[in-house]
């Protein structure tokens, strides 16, 4: 235990000047110590364990562009205020099926969800199962950079292993115009 003790005067003399009793000042340490240890050790692993990760991104590379099977292809067009447009394949043929449509980032009605599913559909009715499915990223001027971070989140949640982030095109981006207001 630590602690810290002041000396009690005990030379008294019969003539000397009565004065008043002085009182030990004792103060015990101990706690201060505990929560100076507590401190350090707390800043310490927290320090340790906060340590920030960063996300392998692969692109692409350069050379001629490969064909993908229509069934394969996810297209999610990254628009403002959060929301995303989403089509399987081609635009004009899933806008006439009805395979299209928006979604936040949500957890439980959001792009993942709609992720998830269509790796189900590519697993029942796809030859290479939902390893094949390609995912197209296309974030416009008015996305965040926010919204693209969380869209490579979705990727590594949803364990998707071929994606890729792509310029919109003047279609997709009068498509956005006309859907979001």
């Amino acid at each position: 235990m630590a602690e810290l003790d002041a000396p009690i005067g005990k030379n008294r003399h019969k003539n000397s000047l009565r004065r008043g009793k002085k009182l030990s000042t004792k103060v015990d340490l101990t706690p201060m110590v505990d929560l100076g240890f507590l401190l350090i050790t707390f800043f310490m692993v927290s320090t340790a364990w906060t340590k920030p990760h960063a996300t392998d991104l692969r692109m692409p590379a350069n050379g001629d562009s490969t064909n993908l099977g229509k069934k394969a292809a996810l297209t999610i067009l990254l628009g403002k205020n959060n929301t995303t447009f989403y089509y399987n394949g081609n635009l004009d043929e899933s806008m006439k099926e009805g395979s299209c449509g928006f979604a936040g980032y949500s957890i439980q009605d959001g792009i993942g969800e709609i992720i998830r599913q269509k790796q189900e559909l590519m697993e029942k009715s796809y030859k290479g199962g939902k390893k094949e499915m390609m995912i197209i990223i296309k974030p416009s001027a008015d996305a965040s950079y926010e919204n693209l971070v969380s869209m490579l989140d979705e990727m590594l949640i949803n364990k998707v292993e071929r994606y890729a982030i792509v310029d919109i095109t003047e279609d997709d981006k009068k498509l956005l115009a006309e859907k979001i207001r």
